[in-house]
């Protein structure tokens, strides 16, 4: 007798389905699970023979033939655990027929109950791509699989409760669809930065058009502090984006049954250690790197200069393409990689260089030396670079409050809407992901406008890229003016930001 249970697997961030075929035959006894499976799931025959006896069922005594459909796929991971044992013992007539519209996932310890596993979310979104209308998981997951839409999801404790339903006798409740609490925990907030006006327009610009953005300042001057509240002043998640951000997290086990859905911008800020795999993803069966668990987000590099070159080198793909392809023995994978990058250095190896202390010990050659760790088409795709000076005594000690993060969010908010409307039925979603023809449609300049640019494009020797590149963040300056045109004032300060002098401490 062959019995095909419905489940699911992983393939990068994507899920897919897979038939789990079993059948038992005469002869000796023994238990095989074929279809390239890894070591997790060649090691699943010891966790179903341990949880089918301990949950009051017989194992049956006969020669056990597992396939893992299509076979010409890797399968690795614990998710195959359930549907394994669900084959056996329908196979050994201990289980009613069971629904063919329903799918089974869940790792099983050797009690009988289930544990949690990782990329519940793509993998519920593919089953109801795939006409799934139930799908069993463990408890833990629950929450996570019912933000994919179409699916009655069954939240199963253990074996005994999950045999009980099958066979009618105590049926499982459906999960509740899970909801997005009312009231978010307080972050960190822009009313806590004293002065650096000019830092924070230039962090508004960014948030608002999804620009990259480099800092250059002595240390104390609050570079990684600013940084680390842009996330309170990025633009809501679409729907769409949350979910896209929350599969790769589900995917790299970020996620949990409190907070299944990220409702915050992602933002990553990794230390300068870690390697380019570690970056961009990879590994024997590719994983989510860094600039994938940003996508959607944010990706903070401190001390940028500090960063291995090859590392950085990695970034400059995906950054024009959002989305990064991984090639292992495994298979290739392509991973989601839309991120706004924010730099931070020093204009120096000590710190100091420009400082009006004069303590900066580093010589003109040094100085050059140490801005040269980034490269030219790097430093070509930071969209705004902008010079953080150290904070004046008197800005420290004021009393009145900076103002606050929402109302900066709130400007940012309508920018966006602005941008939303403009490339409306396009996967366009902001202005820095502007292709060429819509730079030259949505980003038109007047006389004084042409001048400018021109002068602006000789004087600081703009390449094709960087020119593109001033004219979307000149756009999202006129639109968080409310403008319909680029008018010779949002130009001109978006030229501010390209100077690369600032990297030489001018």
């Amino acid at each position: 007798m062959v019995t095909t249970i419905r489940s699911l697997g992983l393939r990068g961030v994507a899920g897919y389905e897979v038939s789990v075929e079993c059948f038992l035959s005469g002869g000796l006894p023994a238990f095989d699970v074929v279809g390239l499976g890894d070591a997790a799931v060649k090691e699943a025959r010891e966790r179903v023979r341990a949880a089918v006896k301990n949950c009051g069922a017989k194992f049956p005594v006969s020669r056990i033939t597992v396939n893992l459909a299509p076979a010409g796929l890797r399968k690795e991971g614990t998710v195959y655990d359930l549907p394994i044992l669900l084959g056996i013992l329908r196979c050994a007539e201990e289980l009613p027929e069971l629904p063919e519209d329903a799918a089974f996932v869940g790792e099983l310890s050797l009690t009988g109950k289930l544990r949690g596993v990782n990329g519940i979310l793509p993998m519920a979104m593919s089953a109801a791509r795939a006409g799934i209308k139930s799908l069993y998981v463990p408890a833990v997951n629950a929450a996570e699989a019912t933000l994919a839409d179409g699916l009655t999801i069954y939240p199963v404790p253990d074996v005994a409760s999950l045999v009980a339903h099958l066979k009618g006798e105590t049926p499982l409740s459906p999960a509740q669809k899970w909801e997005e609490p009312g009231e978010r925990a307080p972050g960190p907030d822009f009313s806590d930065v004293m002065g650096q006006e000019n830092v924070k327009r230039a962090l508004e610009i960014a948030a608002a058009g999804g620009h990259n953005l480099l800092m250059i300042g002595s240390p104390g001057a609050g570079k990684s502090m600013l940084a680390r509240r842009l996330p309170s002043i990025l633009p809501d998640m679409t729907r769409r984006e949350a979910l896209e951000a929350t599969e790769i997290w589900s995917v790299a086990g970020l996620t949990d049954s409190d907070n299944p859905l990220l409702v915050l911008r992602p933002f990553r800020a990794p230390h300068h250690t870690l390697s380019s795999v570690a970056m961009t993803g990879g590994g024997s069966f590719p994983r989510p790197g860094e600039i994938s668990l940003a996508h959607n987000g944010v990706l903070f590099l401190d001390e940028l200069p500090e960063f291995p070159r090859d590392v950085l080198e990695a970034l400059r793909a995906p950054i024009e393409d959002g989305e990064v392809t991984i090639t292992r023995a495994a298979g290739t994978v392509t991973l989601p990689s839309r991120f706004m990058l924010v730099g931070a250095m020093n204009p120096c190896r000590c710190g100091w260089y420009g400082h009006p202390s004069g303590r900066c010990t580093c010589t003109e050659t040094q100085v050059r030396k140490y801005a040269e760790r980034i490269s030219g088409p790097m430093l070509d795709r930071m969209d705004i670079h902008v010079n953080v000076p150290s904070v004046e005594y008197e800005a420290m000690r004021r009393r009145e409050s900076a103002e606050c993060s929402a109302d900066i969010r709130a400007r940012v908010n309508a920018a966006r809407e602005i941008q939303k409307a403009r490339f409306a039925g396009t996967e366009v979603r902001c202005n820095a992901q502007m292709e060429p023809a819509m730079v030259g449609q949505y980003c038109k300049l007047d006389a004084a406008g042409e001048k400018l640019l021109k002068n602006a494009f000789e004087r600081l020797g703009l390449t094709a890229r960087s020119h593109d590149r001033l004219l979307r963040v000149a756009r999202t300056i006129a639109d968080l003016e409310g403008t319909a045109d680029i008018e010779a004032p949002h130009l001109a300060e978006a030229i501010q930001y390209r100077n690369t002098d600032i990297l030489k401490g001018n």
